[in-house]
């Protein structure tokens, strides 16, 4: 497990995912020219759950479409 602090709506927040996660957020971000906070906070403000779950919903759908 890697805990990361991001800046969301400005505010700073730390989560927790395992390392393979954070490789396939930094990967999508960087293929669509956003910073990891600018794609966290896409995610943040769709999320229905938690934002842990989100991030890690959001990557593996990416990775089911091949842009992981």
């Amino acid at each position: 497990m890697v805990k990361r602090s991001l800046t969301i709506a400005g505010h700073r927040t730390s989560v927790t995912l395992e390392a393979p996660f954070w490789e396939a957020l930094k990967a999508i971000a960087a293929r669509r020219g956003l910073s990891l906070n600018q794609l966290a906070t896409e995610i943040d403000e769709t999320r229905p759950g938690n934002l842990s779950s989100a991030l890690r919903l959001y990557a593996f759908e990416q990775a089911k479409r091949g842009s992981a």
